[in-house]
């Protein structure tokens, strides 16, 4: 019986095994694929495109029907890749608000949430290791 995921795995141009990796891939990779862009001010900021998503972190959709929308992200899903964010919300049947799950890659970091010591220390780290 063969793994359903391989560490060694190095690429393929087949859909079906990317999404296979995507879909198999045990939790400590797939925080890897919870990357958002930064925003323009960000970027010559911190020196980097995109980071990790973090709840906490004030975010605009770029993409699909709450495009535009700006929120705080309120809960961050592993097992599905999902964010879910304040501004995005479907009124159910009966009348209660959910959040509506959006992809990572959907959404563009405005605002980073310091909080997190480990967070600001890996950022400092990054831009101190570009300046020499």
């Amino acid at each position: 019986m063969r793994n359903k995921f391989s560490k060694k795995w190095i690429g393929s141009k087949q859909a079906r095994k990317q999404r296979k990796y995507v879909a198999n891939a045990p939790l400590n990779i797939k925080q890897k694929f919870m990357c958002s862009h930064l925003s323009e001010e960000l970027i010559k900021k911190y020196k980097r495109r995109n980071i990790q998503v973090k709840k906490g972190d004030k975010v605009i959709i770029m993409r699909g029907q709450f495009k535009g929308k700006l929120g705080e992200i309120n809960k961050v899903n592993l097992r599905k890749t999902r964010i879910f964010i304040d501004g995005a919300e479907f009124i159910k049947k009966d009348g209660t608000k959910s959040f509506y799950p959006i992809h990572p890659s959907n959404v563009m970091i405005k605002e980073l949430s310091l909080d997190d010591k480990e967070r600001k220390k890996s950022i400092e780290r990054n831009i101190a290791g570009i300046k020499k």
